[in-house]
């Protein structure tokens, strides 16, 4: 096979730095199947590994990318044949094994998801990691009984990409919205996207008392820190919360007391390692009950030659929504 250009990060003086490069298959981490790669897309942990903002990967050099939709190239696994349609997100993908962000990728067959029908390359990516997110949070908040009929649903980081998905799949299952966003430009935005009520972050007072006025019957939460603090104070009783995501800070500042006297349950929802049988599940729900009607909404494309200019961007908050990244020119 021809060589390919791919994106991969080293550590060159103690810091981390990305650039493309030509590789072929015997550079890449071993693995089953061979996907020509069509579709990635940017997450907030791409552009941390990228930019070497946070201990994201843990092994160097390494192809970012933790997301990839593509067609089978090659495959010495009988479950999938040359010409397949596939995706891959998470597990090792772009932090210790090499990633997405890459003509050609080389993964264990075990990681491989035959895409839903329903669903095309580009809707894949679209949803990617921030979509299967989003899915899986829902479907772990509603396996602790959050329905329609409990009350307000709040949503973190809500221009986010995995939050601005999970409005969408909430709001299309009957769910009354809080989206919290200190981005008060973006209040319209997330209205047309189904939030029925819009909550500024600027200016929010969360109070300090170990447990404040019961607010949310279950909570989405992308921000950690004292953002999921102030949630645990102000859920109702045998409220969840589905947390994700520490944009915020990563230390939890709370009191057993919201948990003991009022039942709060907080769900930790790890995307990266879910076991096949549930993440065929939950992608199999993407592509039906919990497909976003408005996913064009959240997407911007940008080819992959402009991709290191996106991380800088999405660190900064500075994009909305997902971000895809074209790989192979589609005709």
């Amino acid at each position: 096979m021809r060589t390919f250009t791919a994106y991969r990060i080293f550590e060159e003086s103690g810091k981390s730095a990305g650039r493309f490069v030509e590789l072929n298959l015997d550079d890449l981490d071993s693995g089953e199947v061979v996907i020509e790669a069509y579709y990635s897309s940017v997450n907030y942990k791409d552009a941390l590994a990228a930019t070497g903002t946070g201990k994201v990967i843990r092994r160097f050099p390494c192809v970012g990318g933790i997301d990839v939709s593509g067609v089978v190239a090659s495959s010495s696994d009988m479950r999938f044949q040359v010409g397949d349609e596939v995706l891959v997100t998470g597990y090792d993908m772009g932090v210790a094994h090499d990633g997405g962000y890459a003509e050609f990728v080389q993964v264990p067959a075990d990681w491989v998801v035959p895409l839903p029908q329903g669903l095309s390359l580009f809707d894949a990516m679209a949803l990617g990691t921030a979509g299967f997110t989003a899915a899986l949070a829902i479907h772990r908040l509603e396996q602790n009984d959050l329905k329609p009929e409990n009350g307000k649903v709040i949503v973190t980081g809500a221009t986010g990409g995995v939050s601005s998905l999970a409005i969408q799949m909430l709001a299309q299952r009957g769910y009354r919205i809080v989206a919290l966003t200190g981005k008060d430009a973006e209040h319209g935005y997330l209205k047309a996207l189904g939030a029925s009520e819009i909550l500024s972050r600027n200016g929010l007072t969360m109070g300090t008392r170990p447990m404040e006025k019961s607010l949310w019957a279950g909570a989405l939460d992308s921000v950690g820190g004292e953002t999921l603090a102030w949630l645990t104070r102000t859920m109702q009783v045998d409220g969840a919360i589905a947390s994700f995501g520490n944009a915020g800070g990563i230390e939890l500042h709370t009191t057993v007391l919201p948990f003991i006297l009022r039942g709060v349950r907080l769900l930790g929802v790890d995307s990266a390692a879910t076991a096949m049988p549930l993440r065929s599940h939950i992608w199999q729900r993407l592509a039906t009950d919990l497909r976003p009607e408005q996913l064009s909404k959240v997407v911007n494309e940008v080819h992959f030659t402009d991709l290191p200019q996106v991380f800088p961007k999405l660190l900064q908050s500075k994009l909305r929504g997902r971000v895809v990244v074209g790989i192979k020119a589609v005709a």
